[in-house]
């Protein structure tokens, strides 16, 4: 995942250690901050900025690894997952190497990259048709081979572990793959150059042609897709804190755009069409954020259904690219220069509304539990 801006680790923190500050009762008159609605910086804290280093690794499509190093360093690596050096509650399928303490320890530091491998190229949305195989291996005891290809993968390019999904007799199980133990040949992944978005994240393919795994490596007591679905709902949980971070960034910078240059006399924020844009994306951006946070609360209790993670999914990234949208229109011709962020921002948030669910996939969901009728077949 793209890093939009520092905010969403910093709200991700508010549902870490959440603070009874959030729900104090004001009988006073307090002063509105429009760029904290709801004060949710009283339990936050920047730490630093990563815009200058994103904005370069954007134009370039150059991945900064040392990023993910600087995240584990603080903590912000697998937060959900305990121990090892990570901040949570594990929400994950567990069994992922976690008899390796060593690896989990330099995961979390980001001295190892990992990704996850479930989309292929002719299967998204409908990943129980996925044609990857593991099949026993004829010669070695305890092994299997590995066979097909995923596409559009975060980070395999440059992954030392991955956590690939495969059927084997049939049934779609989970192997994780390291690098430096696959033949030559065996494993290869590579870059998807040339995006349209996500420029300072790496993409990539894994392909699989006789790719042996030890039997240990297969993720114990997780059949079908409630092992990749457990995972994809963690992830999705986060995107939707992300793209409110993102929608966050883009509000901060237009009001401090349109408060410096005047028309016709005055600062553009002056202007009542201007500033009705930025009400409604401080708007969308104080509702979704309370939306994750109480589904981040549910979720820390075990009472989030999947439909809640598909609401705010869904909900968040529509309405952070409408509101990024919406915003261009507030810098004029400077919009087409990526020194406002405004240009990589949407590119970002098209992307994140199709990926891990897209909208209106996440919308059928929503469609089959309200009416009890099935939508995808």
């Amino acid at each position: 995942m793209s890093l939009f801006s520092c905010r969403p680790r910093l709200v991700a923190k508010a549902v870490i250690k959440p603070s009874t500050s959030l729900f104090r009762c004001a009988f006073t008159r307090a002063p509105f901050q429009w760029q904290d609605p709801l004060n949710m910086q009283e339990v936050l804290t920047d730490e630093e900025r990563l815009q200058p280093r994103i904005l370069d690794a954007y134009r370039s499509e150059n991945y900064d690894r040392k990023i993910l190093e600087e995240m584990g360093e603080l903590g912000l690596l697998g937060p959900t997952i305990d121990g090892y050096g990570c901040a949570g509650v594990s929400s994950v399928a567990a069994g992922l190497i976690t008899r390796e303490v060593e690896k989990l320890e330099k995961l979390a530091r980001g001295k190892l990259i990992s990704c996850f491998g479930l989309t292929e190229p002719n299967h998204g949305s409908d990943p129980g048709s996925l044609e990857t195989t593991a099949v026993p291996h004829p010669t070695k005891k305890d092994a299997y081979i590995l066979n097909g290809a995923k596409t559009w993968i975060t980070n395999s390019p440059i992954a030392d572990i991955l956590l690939v999904w495969a059927k084997l007799d049939g049934v779609i199980r989970g192997f994780v793959i390291q690098r430096d133990q696959c033949a030559p040949g065996t494993l290869e992944t590579p870059t998807i150059k040339d995006k349209n978005g996500l420029r300072a994240s790496i993409t990539g393919m894994i392909q699989m042609d006789g790719c042996v795994v030890p039997a240990a490596n297969v993720l114990p007591n997780v059949t079908g897709l409630k092992g990749p679905f457990g995972c994809l709902n963690s992830a999705r949980y986060g995107i939707a804190w992300g793209t409110i971070g993102a929608l966050e960034d883009r509000l901060d910078r237009a009001r401090t755009y349109t408060l410096e240059p005047k028309q016709f006399n005055k600062p553009l924020a002056q202007f009542q069409l201007i500033r009705k844009k930025l009400a409604d994306a401080s708007t969308d951006a104080a509702f979704g954020l309370q939306a994750a946070l109480q589904v981040g609360r549910l979720k820390d209790k075990g009472l989030a259904a999947p439909e809640m993670i598909s609401m705010i999914k869904r909900q968040n990234c529509d309405r952070a690219l409408s509101g990024a949208r919406t915003l261009q229109e507030v810098f004029g011709g400077n919009v087409a220069s990526d020194e406002y962020h405004i240009g990589r921002h949407v590119a970002n948030l098209f992307v994140t509304q199709k990926y891990e669910g897209q909208s209106d996939a996440h919308a059928l969901v929503l469609g089959r539990s309200i009416t009890g009728l099935q939508a995808f077949f």
